[in-house]
């Protein structure tokens, strides 16, 4: 990757995410079984979203995953070692950043 990933257009940064994503060899891993399929008991739950978080941890697309997910907005899984829900929360921040710099801008 050459760019930073806030510079990529969001389908060049969802291919700059699947070309050596680690998730890619076990997507199960990281979104969940399939809820109409199979119920998963909290704590299994938990200990995957652990396991998935440490393969996040050394996968050579994070930067770029986590961009991604918070333009996307998942409501579900595990993106760049964080939950959806972690991600709603940074996007959240994101969105507010945005808005206090417009406001700086309007009274300097």
């Amino acid at each position: 990757m050459n760019e930073h990933p806030s510079r990529l257009s969001t389908p060049d940064l969802r291919d700059e995410c699947l070309d050596g994503a680690q998730c890619l060899f076990d997507a199960e891993l990281h979104d969940g079984p399939d809820p109409e399929d199979r119920f998963e008991h909290p704590d299994a739950r938990a200990a995957r979203e652990d396991v998935a978080k440490d393969i996040c941890a050394t996968c050579p697309v994070q930067v770029a995953c986590l961009e991604y997910a918070i333009r996307t907005k998942p409501t579900s899984g595990i993106w760049a070692g964080l939950t959806a829900k972690d991600v709603a929360q940074l996007h959240a921040l994101r969105v507010e950043r945005a808005r206090l710099g417009d406001a700086y801008e309007e009274v300097a």
